[in-house]
């Protein structure tokens, strides 16, 4: 094994323990000082910004040790309020990325990880929303945008598994569509595959990994699909698939 992967499996191990630093310092510490801001909208904001610039600063340490590299294209897209992003998933840090790079972000987060104490923290501190809200999670989502958070969606639901084709899950154009609600699609290519679903931390690959994340122009399902809601949210649903696996 080479010197460059031997170093970049150290630094993986330092940037995860960073990560799980950074939920107990946020737990302990900056969850009790929130509590003094007044309003819960104010406190939401504040929090969220936390993370926005947490993330923005992880990101960077990442790159800056040799974890991976990246670039943005259409990163001014970005730069607004009540977006509803649908991303497609290759590897366990895109939602790090996003949020870094999107102010005010919310996300819909696995209900383990409100058991995790690595992350609790964070999703408790930034109000996220848990996919074990049931029939209300829809309307939940819809009303964050509404709010004027940016929303990051992947609607596969889970990692995407190499040299398979994608699978989604038809939350995410329910969103859309009884919204209604346009969609700023970003598509997230990685050099090499990294952190994919089932990869251990540790098996790094053998070239550092280049992200490219490219946002394209907003979709307006509305234009699209004419039906009700529920048969529109089908047909966009396989018109999401194929418009991701295209790119």
């Amino acid at each position: 094994m080479d010197l460059n992967r031997l170093w970049r499996i150290a630094a993986t191990g330092f940037c995860f323990a960073v990560f799980g630093l950074g939920g107990i310092v946020i737990l302990c510490l900056l969850l009790p000082l929130l509590q003094l801001v007044p309003g819960r909208t104010r406190r939401l904001h504040c929090a969220k910004g936390a993370i926005h610039w947490g993330f923005r600063f992880f990101v960077a340490l990442m790159a800056c040790v040799g974890v991976i590299s990246y670039e943005v294209r259409g990163a001014e897209k970005l730069q607004r309020f009540g977006l509803f992003v649908l991303a497609n998933h290759p590897s366990l840090i895109d939602v790090v990325i996003l949020m870094s790079l999107i102010r005010r972000p919310d996300c819909v987060v696995k209900s383990a990880l409100w058991r995790n104490p690595f992350t609790y923290g964070p999703v408790r501190f930034a109000g996220f929303i848990s996919n074990a809200n049931g029939p209300a999670l829809i309307d939940d989502c819809i009303a964050s945008v509404t709010a004027g958070n940016n929303l990051i969606v992947f609607p596969e639901g889970t990692r995407s598994v190499p040299g398979q084709p994608l699978k989604l899950q038809r939350g995410a154009a329910n969103i859309a569509v009884r919204g209604p609600l346009p969609i700023t699609p970003v598509i997230i290519a990685v050099s090499e595959p990294m952190l994919t679903k089932g990869s251990k931390w540790y098996r790094v690959p053998q070239r550092k990994p280049h992200f490219t994340l490219t946002v394209l122009d907003d979709i307006h399902p509305e234009r699209l699909f004419s039906d009700e809601p529920a048969l529109a949210a089908r047909r966009l649903t396989d018109w999401l698939a194929q418009f991701f696996s295209q790119r």
